[in-house]
């Protein structure tokens, strides 16, 4: 187990779409105990397998202190009417922009053991696994803000100094 540095804004891991993990992989498990370790900082909501380098298809979380895992998450259901929230990632450290969500949201998926798991929620858990899934999809959140808080939103992200 180990926290795991977090992959930043331009890597192209962060841009490429995750693989299927194959039940009974032996790295499933390591990956699973290394995101739910790298989760556990406190400011963090939810991570995605590729924000720690690794592309296969899951993700941890931190809601509430409700922490846990899925594997080969699929986003199933979102409903409500888009609310604009203010959101942050952990691969573009420092920054919150208001972008639309939905006010619930399901996902599938499995556990190690090949079981069917399913999340869902309202609130921070819905945007939690919106903003998951689209991370394993290959796409960041400031793909999805308007057109012109992202404009603000890239100038602002090309003067950080981690850029």
């Amino acid at each position: 187990m180990a926290v795991r540095e977090i992959r930043l804004f331009g890597d192209p891991v962060l841009r490429s779409a995750c693989d299927p993990i194959t039940i009974g992989d032996p790295r499933a498990a390591a990956l699973v105990e290394d995101l739910i370790e790298t989760v556990k900082l406190p400011g963090r909501a939810g991570l995605a397998a590729n924000q720690i380098g690794v592309g296969l298809r899951a993700f941890s979380y931190n809601i509430d202190g409700d922490i846990g895992y899925i594997i080969n998450p699929v986003l199933a259901e979102v409903s409500g009417e888009p609310e604009l929230v203010d959101e942050g990632c952990l691969s573009v450290p420092g920054f919150y922009f208001l972008r639309r969500r939905y006010p619930f949201a399901r996902v599938t998926g499995v556990n190690l053991a090949g079981d069917p798991v399913e999340l869902s929620g309202d609130g921070l858990m819905a945007q939690a696994l919106q903003h998951e899934t689209d991370h394993l999809d290959g796409h960041l959140y400031i793909e999805g803000l308007e057109a012109e808080t992202k404009r603000e939103a890239m100038r602002e992200i090309r003067k950080a100094p981690w850029y």
